[in-house]
This record gives C-alpha cells, structure tokens and sequence, in this order.
C-alpha cells in the first residue's frame, strides 16, 4: 500500500454535535461549548471595540450536566461551538424506592424501564442533590402529580 493511498473501511455519517455560531449571538439561557463541557448560559456581557478592533464577550455559563460554572472570554465576531441540546419529558409510572427501578411512559406509548433513581448509583455515593431528587420525586409520584 503506498503512501497516497486512504483506508476507508470505517466512516461516520460525519453528522456533529454542535453548530458554530457567533459570540455575539449568544443570548442568556442558550447553550454553548465551554473547555469541552455543554453548559447553559447564565450571563453574558459585551465590551466596547478596544483599539485592536475586536469587541470582545464574556460568558459566564453552567454545566448541564454537573452543575460547574465555566468562563470564557472571546471576539464577539469568532464562532463558539453551540450543542445540539434535546430535551425530552417523559410521564413516570412508578417509581420503587426499595429496588431504585423507574417505569417512564414514552412519547409514542412504550415503556422504558432501564433508569434508576439518582441514589442507586454504581460507582461512588449519592450526592445531596441526588437524594433529595429522589425525595421530591417519590412525594409527587405518591401524590399523583
């Protein structure tokens, strides 16, 4: 096999993640990549254009997933990577606090049986958060709502 020659045996369907946008763009409550992490943005200010012509942006934003504030300071005018978010809401069933097992109705009629509750965890300890989502969880599911 020579040199200029590609191994094409495996490929995606080079679908991404995120979309670029502007910095300037970004309104609070949008989302964006920040050091990696999807994050919701919480603040964001604009400066005035400096004598090296850039306005700049800065960003204040949370993670979606742990909850850790991330900064970032860019050109209004550079594209930031913005995820592809998909929020999903699904009826719950029935909850049993002894095993951890949750029942979820889906949009289209099935179950999906294979979640536990933020306390039944593999690796580690439950958080705070972690049991009193389950609190709150288990009291609404008892009260029917």
């Amino acid at each position: 096999m020579s040199d200029d020659e590609h191994n094409f045996e495996s490929a995606d369907a080079g679908a991404s993640h995120v979309v670029p946008m502007q910095a300037g763009e970004l309104r609070k409550g949008g989302h964006v990549m920040i050091k990696g992490h999807a994050c919701k943005v919480a603040e964001i200010s604009t400066s005035k254009t400096g004598k090296h012509g850039h306005a700049k942006a800065h960003i204040v934003a949370i993670d979606i997933f742990t909850g850790k504030k991330y900064e970032d300071l860019c050109p209004t005018s550079h594209n930031v990577e913005v995820p592809i978010v998909k929020r999903t809401e699904y009826q719950l069933l029935n909850a049993d606090p002894d095993t951890g097992e949750v029942s979820l109705l889906l949009e289209n009629g099935e179950t999906k049986e294979d979640l536990n509750l933020p306390t039944f965890v593999k690796i580690g300890e439950p958080t705070d958060d972690d049991v009193k989502v389950v609190a709150d969880i288990m009291n609404f599911f008892e009260a029917g709502k």
